[in-house]
């Protein structure tokens, strides 16, 4: 499909599906600021309430060249109005529970307990807006024997087993090089809160949303909560997959290409590319089986030729591969351009950046990057009488 033939049917007089829903994001950090990015990215009229000093994410590296603003900040925020107040002020809570009398969510991701004893709790929110949708974003969830703990990404991920199985065979607990539980966090947060409101649009009825880092990281699973609960163990494979064979990363001449093979169709084609027909016919159960001597015959191949050649020898042949690319090298490919994730933004001290895109293609409603992340307090007039 061509990508005019994708979008053929798009309006140009919206900022996207979600247009005309208002949310008050009271976040600091990655993943309440995550959910209210999606939303923001949707067309959502996102409006984030933070501090006058402004939140973490603003101080955190690594810098944009020639600016003083931060990739993490500016990624996250994107898309979103700014209001500062101090929420220890009795006069700017009051100012909060305003914005939030005429919003439709309210996403906030503090530790469980601290919104409802300064008066901004779901059920604070709930008796001047009954419909209102409070999604609460936390470690480990607003109940359970561990609520209250403080929790960060690395915490999560090492609670809830994700680092015992990640890495090599005998490397020690891993955790992901991003911020995998803030991430999924903030998209089932996004999720939860369109559920509800479709909710809301059958009855009439506003409701609770508790999102934590743990039950989140564990959904991701791929079903190993409950391989764990029979006891059965989960081997760390590093680059392989116990289920698949090939599945590794493989050196070339000049880089390194990831080939991935599961179909017994599919390693018959392989077997005949590589100059080895007496390998046809292998089922997966007997590839697993030589693992290593199967694994040597095509590290062997693919250390004599170009790692383009490899990756598009492959490719012809339907076959799954890919050059292991770093940042800087996918960020200069075609197909991310074309899939415009990579868009420039003029940001708030005039500086442009190229800032990674939305996920998601609506052929009728697009998303793309509005406008910047704002400075702090930069939207204060237009929703606070003297700000």
């Amino acid at each position: 499909m061509e990508k005019a033939d994708f979008y053929k049917d798009v309006r140009a007089d919206c900022a996207g599906p979600c247009e005309g829903l208002v949310v008050i994001e009271m976040t600091t950090s990655w993943a309440g600021p995550m959910a209210g990015c999606i939303l923001a990215d949707f067309g959502a009229q996102v409006i984030k309430v933070e501090h006058p000093g402004g939140e973490v994410m603003r101080r955190q590296p690594i810098g944009i060249p020639g600016s003083d603003l931060m990739i993490l900040h500016e990624t996250v925020n994107r898309n979103k109005h700014s209001v500062s107040l101090d929420l220890h002020d009795a006069g700017d809570r009051e100012e909060f529970l305003k914005l939030c009398a005429s919003a439709d969510i309210v996403i906030e991701n503090f530790r469980p307990g601290t919104l409802e004893s300064w008066g901004m709790g779901y059920k604070d929110i709930a008796e001047i807006k009954p419909d209102i949708i409070y999604v609460s974003i936390s470690g480990f969830g607003q109940f359970g024997e561990l609520s209250d703990r403080a929790c960060y990404d690395p915490i999560a991920q090492n609670y809830c087993g994700w680092t015992s199985i990640a890495g090599g065979p005998d490397q020690p607990p891993m955790k992901a090089p991003t911020f995998l539980g803030d991430d999924l966090a903030g998209l089932h947060g996004a999720l939860g809160a369109l559920a509800a409101l479709r909710h809301r649009e059958r009855t009439g009825e506003g409701q609770h949303v508790d999102v934590s880092l743990i039950d989140s990281l564990l959904s991701a699973s791929n079903g190993n909560l409950t391989a764990g609960a029979y006891g059965i163990k989960i081997p760390k494979t590093g680059n392989e997959h116990q289920s698949a064979m090939p599945s590794n990363v493989f050196e070339c001449k000049d880089g390194s290409a990831y080939i991935a093979t599961l179909l017994d169709s599919h390693w018959d084609s392989m077997a005949a590319l590589i100059g080895r027909p007496d390998l046809e016919g292998l089922k997966l159960a007997q590839r697993l089986e030589r693992r290593v001597e199967l694994n040597k015959i095509l590290a062997d191949w693919c250390i004599r030729q170009p790692v383009d050649f490899v990756v598009e020898a492959f490719a012809s042949k339907g076959l799954a591969v890919t050059r292991v690319n770093s940042f800087a090298e996918v960020a200069r490919e075609e197909h991310i351009a074309s899939r415009d994730m990579l868009q420039s933004v003029r940001l708030s001290d005039g500086v442009d950046a190229p800032l990674t895109g939305p996920a998601v293609k609506f052929s009728r409603t697009p998303t793309s990057i509005r406008s910047a992340a704002p400075a702090i307090g930069q939207h204060n007039s237009k929703y606070i009488k003297d700000k």
